[in-house]
């Protein structure tokens, strides 16, 4: 049945066999392509009926269909044609995410959560203002994403307006784990009221197929009149916003979701539906996964879900053990996550010490702000998070944190570039932005031992942040110094008199090394050293660098305004003639390749390096 979708309007025709058909399809699709591939399939196994009813109802392109966040769009991806996941998050693959230029059903490219609601009220304001009300603006955003300030606050707009804006929850009470906090409470509040399944099921009885007066009274009261939510519960949550409110409504009972959906379409303003979906739904392994659901996955064997190779012990399960220790040796440590708990290594904490990791949903500015708080009152908060997902929380880091001389760590992980997610996800704005925070300290470990290290003499800092940052991946054997100057560390050298030295920062300590020894193969004498604490710049820059003619600084960050560029106009400043080249990420987003491809591609090799410095020297 699936090889007979070209486009959504190939859906519309379809008897409800069909559909059904389909949805199983697509469910065995997913699970094959992605168990080869890897990906975000849980998310999509529990949307496949509500992405069909989206695109029964709604014409896209001409109606817009915005995703919160985009990891739930591979089934609107193979409904709009794009069946070919071989290649899927692989250079000159489909994206994980949607694409502007995959298909002009795709719109909104960020992967960063709580951001949809704010996409739709713009299109939706902006067809208004045009005099296009025959098209609707359609916001499929998970209840985990609704924990964002961001969301709330469009809300609160929305509901002031008459434009045609769908807003549709789906609600699987998790966003990677499962949803926390009092919005996430106040749903599972409505889903499992019995009162709601006793009302329901006597309307049902009562009035569905009973007559057309009887029938359209049972849709009504089934798609969340007030007067149904009035026996049950509260006052509608969102109703209380001043908005039409639908549901809920069983995601997986495609009939009862296109009706919810032709209820808001027919209404023409703002209009929440309530989906509640089962994510993993169809495959077994992912149902009875109960740490995430198969959020995210791995290549694996898609009959039994387990991965085709072991994981490698990564940069994470090095802080994960190492925060652990912290935690037992000091009771003033806490940890904080993002709705992150175990992609960024807290769970072993949070099943220790539950009570000392804060999960604050996907919110991460409200995080930075509580940290501060957290720190006032006597403790040492530690926020573990994805570097691409500080950049939302830099005015708090600012303003909240440093500005008040709070002892806060951050520990970035998947800093620098992680690649396959595409351009939203690669960690490579943090060094150049948080250099500018007065105060702030900011580490790039080489090796597993010092980022162990780095993590204590943070967690030690109480008077200022303090910037912890490693990537993504398994983490390869210590990179051992053979001489160490005050703060710098040298780890190969190839002569007494180097006319080169090459930084290596964090992940690129190795490539400074194969730099080193390349440039040294052609009667260069050259040095490779690195620093753990990379901002402030180093005490023993000016030692090290010595009389060289050629400083080369390699960075898995931005190069314009990174850490070499800072360098360089601090040694400039001393008085240092040396020549200098810096060797980073452009400034540009990254489409979405593996790690390898990107390195090349922004020529971050050590061959590419060497060839340039050994030009700079002639």
């Amino acid at each position: 049945m699936l090889e007979r979708i070209e486009s959504p309007r190939d859906l519309r025709g379809l008897s409800a066999a069909e559909l059904t058909e389909l949805a199983q399809d697509i469910r065995q699709y997913l699970v094959a392509s992605v168990s080869k591939t890897g990906g975000h399939l849980g998310p999509n196994l529990g949307v496949v009926e509500l992405t069909i009813g989206v695109h029964r109802v709604f014409d896209s392109p001409h109606d817009t269909i915005v995703f919160d966040t985009g990891h739930q769009s591979y089934v609107h991806k193979l409904l709009t044609g794009r069946r070919d996941f071989a290649d899927l998050r692989k250079r000159g693959g489909l994206a994980g995410y949607p694409q502007r230029s995959e298909s002009e059903h795709d719109v909104v490219e960020n992967s960063h959560a709580s951001t949809a609601v704010s996409w739709a009220a713009g299109i939706a304001r902006g067809r208004t203002l045009r005099g296009e009300r025959d098209r609707t603006t359609v916001a499929v955003i998970g209840d985990g994403a609704l924990t964002g300030g961001m969301a709330w606050e469009a809300l609160n707009s929305v509901a002031e307006t008459s434009d045609r804006v769908v807003i549709v929850v789906n609600d699987n009470g998790r966003s990677y784990a499962p949803t926390i906090g009092g919005l996430a409470r106040r749903l599972d509040g409505i889903r499992t009221d019995p009162r709601y399944e006793q009302v329901l099921g006597w309307g049902k009885r009562n009035f569905e197929n009973r007559g057309r007066l009887r029938h359209f009274t049972y849709q009504s009261v089934l798609h969340g009149k007030r007067a149904l939510k009035g026996l049950i519960a509260e006052q509608g949550l969102f109703e209380d916003l001043g908005l039409k409110y639908v549901g809920p409504v069983d995601g997986h009972d495609l009939p009862q979701v296109e009706a919810a959906l032709r209820h808001a379409h027919e209404y023409g303003g703002p209009v929440i539906v309530h989906v509640l979906t089962q994510k993993g739904r169809g495959y077994v392994p992912a149902e009875e996964d109960v740490a995430d659901r198969f959020h995210a996955v791995g290549k694996i064997h898609p009959e039994t879900g387990l991965p085709v190779e072991p994981s490698r012990f990564g940069w994470t399960k090095v802080f994960a053990e190492e925060m652990l220790e912290v935690a037992r040796e000091r009771d003033d440590v806490v940890a904080m996550t993002a709705a992150m708990l175990a992609p960024v290594g807290l769970q072993p904490m949070a099943q220790e010490f539950p009570d000392r990791v804060l999960d604050v949903g996907i919110a991460e500015q409200h995080a930075v702000t509580s940290a501060a708080g957290l720190a006032f009152s006597g403790l040492h908060p530690v926020f573990a998070v994805y570097a691409t997902f500080l950049n939302r929380a830099f005015d708090q880091v600012l303003m909240d944190v440093a500005l008040h001389g709070a002892g806060v760590t951050f520990m970035l992980d998947r800093a620098g570039i992680t690649g396959d997610d595409g351009p939203s996800h690669n960690g490579m704005w943090d060094m150049a932005l948080l250099r500018h925070v007065p105060g702030l300290r900011l580490a790039a470990p080489r090796d597993a031992s010092t980022l162990r290290r780095a993590f204590r003499e943070a967690v030690d800092v109480s008077d200022a942040p303090t910037v912890v940052r490693y990537p993504k991946g398994p983490v390869g054997e210590d990179l051992v110094a053979v001489e160490s100057h005050q703060d710098i560390d040298v780890l190969a050298r190839h002569g007494d008199q180097p006319r080169v030295v090459v930084f290596g920062l964090g992940s690129m300590a190795a490539t400074a090394i194969d730099t080193a020894e390349k440039i040294s193969a052609e009667g260069v004498e050259t040095l490779a050293a690195t620093a753990t604490w990379v901002h402030p710049v180093p005490q023993a820059l000016l030692e090290v660098i010595g009389d060289a003619e050629l400083v080369v600084t390699v960075e898995d960050g931005l190069t314009d305004a990174g850490m070499g560029e800072e360098w360089a106009a601090y040694a400039r400043l001393a008085g240092v003639d040396a020549k200098w080249l810096h060797r980073g990420i452009p400034r540009q987003f990254l489409d979405h390749a593996s790690r390898d491809q990107i390195i090349e591609a922004v020529g971050l090799e050590a061959s590419v390096i060497a060839q340039d410095a050994l030009g700079a020297l002639s």
